[in-house]
């Protein structure tokens, strides 16, 4: 018996380069195992506006966007012009469902300046600013609205500040879920 495999969405197939780009040149990616949490994650959360805080070139603003409809908004934050300009192909090229905003800049600069109410929040930036992002984005979330902060395993003591504030702060109700010999900081806004 002879069977086709599926063809591949754009999206996917983005996904994909970007991966293989990500081994040769050692791209900080969320890869693929914590991209699946990721997309459960905002898919779960029914999320309509999401900021991201960390483009990159654009992984994961496509892995959550394959997760979401038209309706939806990504907005993310890349503080290097280059690596936002890739994003910007990368993530045309994938062709996602949701309108995705690019914003250069310093994010400690941008989220002040953002429109709220965000439902979803994902920050994958540098590891020792995590917790001002999310103080300057607290006021912007809606209650329920969901924060998942990449690299709470190996970056934790980086980030000591932001874990500490999620879990005994009493202003989210939130888990570390483990994945290979790192994870993801679940948080939501109570």
């Amino acid at each position: 018996m002879i069977t086709e495999k599926p063809v591949s969405s754009s999206a996917d197939q983005v996904l994909r380069q970007i991966e293989k780009a990500a081994e040769k040149e050692f791209l900080p990616i969320v890869g693929p195992h914590k991209g699946k949490i990721l997309a459960e994650e905002v898919r779960k959360a029914k999320s309509r506006h999401v900021l991201e805080v960390g483009t990159l070139i654009g992984y994961s603003a496509i892995l959550m966007g394959k997760a979401l409809d038209e309706s939806a908004e990504i907005v993310t934050i890349e503080i290097h012009r280059e690596e936002a300009e890739i994003a910007g192909e990368n993530i045309l090229k994938a062709n996602i469902p949701p309108k995705v905003k690019i914003i250069t800049g310093d994010a400690i600069v941008v989220i002040p300046t953002l429109d709220g109410p965000f439902d979803f929040a994902f920050i994958d930036a540098e590891k020792s600013e995590y917790f001002q992002y999310l103080s300057l984005a607290e006021d912007k979330l809606r209650k329920g609205a969901v924060v998942v902060a990449d690299n709470a395993g190996i970056f934790a003591d980086q980030m000591r500040d932001y874990l500490d504030y999620v879990r005994n702060s009493g202003k989210y109700q939130s888990r570390y879920v483990q994945v290979g010999g790192d994870g993801l900081e679940i948080s939501v806004k109570l």
